[in-house]
């Protein structure tokens, strides 16, 4: 790639223009409103492809679903040849959780799940934030082409919640379809001081599996317990020594997680059914540890069938993939350098998270380097008071949580310009290059 703009530069391109403060609010605003489970977003997908009609690009949609693509040319780079071609990629699905923030804009729509139960439906985890930020990029790049040359792809995924939205999308031919990246960015608005923006080289957000254990048994009446084999004490022998692989077979110094999100046996209180059902949340930084983690839950989970006199064996299932989060060094490099000049004290350092992302596999897929961010997010109040009194696990909202809920203007203001920031240390033309 040609040689990268200086941060000052970017800094000043970013002070000149201003995205529409009015639009950006209702957009965020209305995004937050009406969030749509997993695989589901048809509404969200038709508010972005009406919000790129103003913009002069190239709109390569449906991708694996409800994905959308939004490549913007911009000529050649001024010795003649391409420019390079930087993606940035945003998430656009929300979550079964029901919304008590209190907000004027709090999401009061509800969902049908599979199951036919009703859930209220929230964005807990920022990605209403995400969406506003790269079509904030869109209107950044779209209104200043006479600062950059090359090709800028704006990626919307759906599905992120469920680990499925890239690989969605990889499957459906993304990569023969739009041009090849030399590098793909990303972010994630998280908990910390809003305004913030936070990055480190290395792994960012850890690799997770999910696994489904089906546990075989004998079903009988429930009063007669000795006529059967019965999967639920089973499962629950289990779960407990589930909760001893990390504090017993890890080494204390790596770093690893096994919760059993679900638990599932029976349909009524007076039959022992004849099978039972755990769904595990494993995530870790590296294979090797994944690797003796996975033997070892597999080693209890037989064991125990056996101790019960269970004949049949058991059934594992491992589903939900998310790839290690692994930020390029040298990206790193780059991308901090600019951050640290267009955002001085705010450009901090983030540390290793536990939750996990499907961002990766966009970048793998291409085989090339990428950077992932955190933009902070938490009332300045709540954080600086959360943090002088020790409580910040306590008091503050997490993803996830119905409390969760970033303060808007520094937020969309980090986010947007951290994006920009990024995709500009690649795109813009030198100062000394310009015409």
């Amino acid at each position: 790639m040609p040689a990268h703009a200086d941060p000052s530069e970017i800094k000043e391109i970013l002070r000149n223009y201003t995205v529409d403060p009015a639009w950006q609010r209702e957009l965020y605003e209305h995004l937050h409103a009406h969030p749509e489970l997993s695989l589901q977003e048809k509404n969200t997908h038709e508010r972005i492809l009406k919000e790129l009609e103003r913009f002069d690009c190239q709109v390569v949609s449906p991708i694996g679903g409800y994905g959308i693509v939004a490549v913007f040319h911009n000529g050649e780079a001024v010795n003649g040849t391409a420019g390079p071609t930087v993606l940035f990629r945003a998430d656009f699905d929300g979550l079964p959780v029901t919304e008590t923030t209190g907000a004027p804009y709090a999401s009061r729509d509800t969902a049908t799940r599979d199951d036919g139960s009703v859930t209220g439906l929230m964005h807990a985890c920022g990605h209403d934030m995400h969406v506003t930020a790269l079509l904030s990029l869109c209107d950044i790049m779209d209104n200043n082409r006479q600062h950059w040359s090359g090709t800028f792809v704006a990626l919307f995924q759906p599905g992120e919640e469920l680990g499925r939205g890239a690989t969605d999308m990889i499957t459906d031919h993304l990569t023969d379809r739009i041009p090849r990246p030399d590098i793909c960015l990303g972010q994630h608005v998280m908990p910390g001081r809003a305004g913030q923006v936070q990055t480190k080289p290395g792994p960012q957000f850890a690799a997770c599996d999910s696994i489904r254990i089906r546990i075989p048994g004998r079903g009988a009446h429930g009063s007669m317990p000795h006529a059967a084999v019965d999967p639920t004490y089973t499962a629950a022998h289990i779960v407990l020594r589930l909760q001893g692989i990390v504090g017993r077979e890890v080494n204390p110094r790596d770093f690893a997680v096994v919760s059993v999100g679900q638990i599932k046996a029976g349909a009524t209180n007076n039959i022992i059914p004849d099978h039972a059902e755990l769904v595990l949340n494993c995530r870790f930084y590296n294979d090797a540890v994944k690797n003796k983690v996975y033997e070892a839950i597999q080693r209890i989970v037989i064991a125990e069938c056996e101790a019960s006199g269970i004949k049949d064996e058991p059934y594992f299932e491992y589903f939900a993939h998310g790839e290690l989060l692994d930020n390029d060094r040298g990206a790193f490099m780059t991308v901090r350098s600019t951050f640290d000049e267009v955002f001085g004290p705010d450009s901090v350092d983030s540390e290793p998270s536990t939750v996990s992302e499907d961002f990766a596999n966009i970048p793998l897929a291409f085989g090339v380097p990428y950077i992932f961010w955190l933009i902070g997010s938490t009332p300045r109040t709540v954080w600086d008071k959360a943090v002088a009194e020790d409580r910040v696990v306590t008091d503050v909202p997490v993803n996830h949580m119905p409390t969760f809920l970033p303060e808007y203007e520094p937020t969309v203001y980090a986010a947007t310009n951290a994006a920009a920031a990024a995709v500009l240390t690649y795109l813009a033309t030198p100062l000394d290059r310009r015409p």
